[in-house]
């Protein structure tokens, strides 16, 4: 078992390298221009978003039901009628890219720190660089560009604690 400090380079590492190569994947490369889309008669809809008192918060599910109702004639024919969706709502006003940047960076580190956890409790120090490998309701295109940049964060992640894998302790 390997405690967690002695994969703090791992960690760290990873973190930075994963936080640049979303970099480069959403400012550099151009597959990622295509995911959202403009509402149709965009003014009117978030005209009455706001009339209905729609805030940030947790997201919104529509048609809204609870479990129990969603077998229900009325429920299902608003689901068949539509639009059924997910919305999430962000703060009003321009986007807040620096809180949102450390945010993201943080989220990296959080998810090494687990990686780094559950790989010291399962593999031994001296482990083989390759046996150390830590591997909703969108299209398929965007589901599989985001699984692409998946495989290469989780590539990069691993390649990086592989590297970094102590040799003993």
């Amino acid at each position: 078992m390997i405690p967690l400090t002695a994969l703090w380079l791992p960690v760290s590492l990873s973190a930075v390298i994963v936080f640049f190569a979303s970099f480069i994947m959403h400012m550099v490369l151009t597959y990622h221009r295509s995911d959202y889309r403009k509402l149709p008669d965009e003014d009117r809809v978030t005209d009455a978003m706001r009339s209905a008192g729609v805030t940030r918060g947790p997201a919104y599910f529509f048609p809204y039901c609870s479990f129990k109702e969603m077998k229900s004639a009325p429920v299902i024919e608003k689901m068949k009628r539509g639009p059924v969706g997910l919305l999430t709502v962000l703060p009003s006003g321009p986007p807040a890219m620096g809180k949102n940047l450390v945010q993201w960076f943080l989220y990296c580190v959080v998810i090494s720190i687990f990686a780094a956890y559950l790989s010291g409790r399962l593999l031994a120090p001296g482990t083989a660089f390759v046996q150390v490998s830590i591997w909703s309701g969108r299209s398929w295109v965007v589901t599989f560009k985001h699984l692409a940049d998946s495989v290469i964060y989780a590539a990069l992640t691993a390649g990086t604690f592989g590297w970094l894998w102590p040799k003993s302790l």
